[in-house]
């Protein structure tokens, strides 16, 4: 069982993200939101954690990321930050904390790491935005960015499908990943693009990429915890692999539990004083 955790336990940085680009090491992210998942994801050893604005949708049960507040993206990654010892925590920030001017974007920012104790926090946009993040990490504040598919312009997008499909668009995808890079970001996410502009992506930044749903040639890789544990049954995008099925587990789990409280069988002797 113990053949896949890290021997290495020292606290992943910024830095140390880099680190493993330049000797080649895969990085590995998850999700997580709350105190009790978050210290099994991280003693289990991977790489960095995303207090993602998916909570929005997994925890809260939106349909989109938007309805979800700095203050409970607070809420979420503060419980996390609790439970790690090992893993680089970064906070999402929210629709709405940065959008509207540059100076809420630095405020927000410096906000969520004094009230959570994160280690950067994850932004979604491209060179739009490249002079606001220089200022976040002028702040003192490491800050991954996010292109591709930013789940936070959906409405925007019609969608939630593929991205950079077109030569233009892909185009535009690699300017903004140099920007990003040349704005201070400490790595950069690309959600749903083709494999081989994420390759490019890649080769070309001397900062690591996580993808989701941009194929094998990241530095890095990141999934929602829930999905990736099978605890939602009815989403299975092409870029997921379930390594549990915890939705029949649990199902299963729960559905004994009635039974034995309906037939007087829980509690027994044994477990009552």
């Amino acid at each position: 069982m113990a053949g896949y955790l890290v021997s290495d336990t020292r606290k992943v940085t910024s830095c140390r993200l880099k680190e493993m680009k330049q000797k080649g090491e895969k990085i590995a992210m998850l999700t997580s939101y709350d105190f009790t998942m978050a210290g099994i994801v991280d003693g289990a050893g991977v790489d960095a954690i995303l207090v993602g604005d998916s909570a929005s949708n997994v925890m809260a049960g939106n349909a989109t990321t938007l309805p979800i507040t700095v203050d409970e993206m607070i809420v979420y990654a503060r419980s996390v930050v609790r439970a790690v010892k090992r893993a680089f925590v970064v906070c999402d920030m929210p629709f709405g904390s940065y959008q509207v001017t540059a100076d809420d974007g630095v405020r927000n920012a410096v906000r969520i790491m004094k009230e959570t104790g994160c280690d950067g926090v994850k932004i979604e946009g491209g060179a739009e935005i490249a002079d606001m993040i220089r200022r976040i990490v002028g702040a003192g504040i490491p800050v991954v960015g996010h292109l591709g598919l930013t789940p936070q312009s959906v409405n925007v997008f019609g969608g939630y499908g593929l991205r950079a499909k077109e030569e233009a668009e892909a185009a535009k995808l690699l300017a903004d990943a140099h920007a990003l890079e040349e704005a201070g970001c400490c790595a950069v996410t690309l959600e749903k693009v083709p494999a081989a502009l994420a390759t490019q992506v890649s080769r070309e930044l001397t900062v690591p990429t996580i993808g989701i749903g941009a194929g094998n040639g990241c530095d890095g890789q990141v999934l929602v915890v829930h999905d990736m544990l099978g605890m939602n049954k009815g989403f299975k995008p092409k870029f997921l692999r379930h390594y549990a099925q915890l939705h029949d587990t649990i199902t299963d789990a729960v559905g004994q539990y009635v039974g034995d409280v309906k037939t007087g069988d829980f509690p027994n002797d044994n477990e009552s004083y």
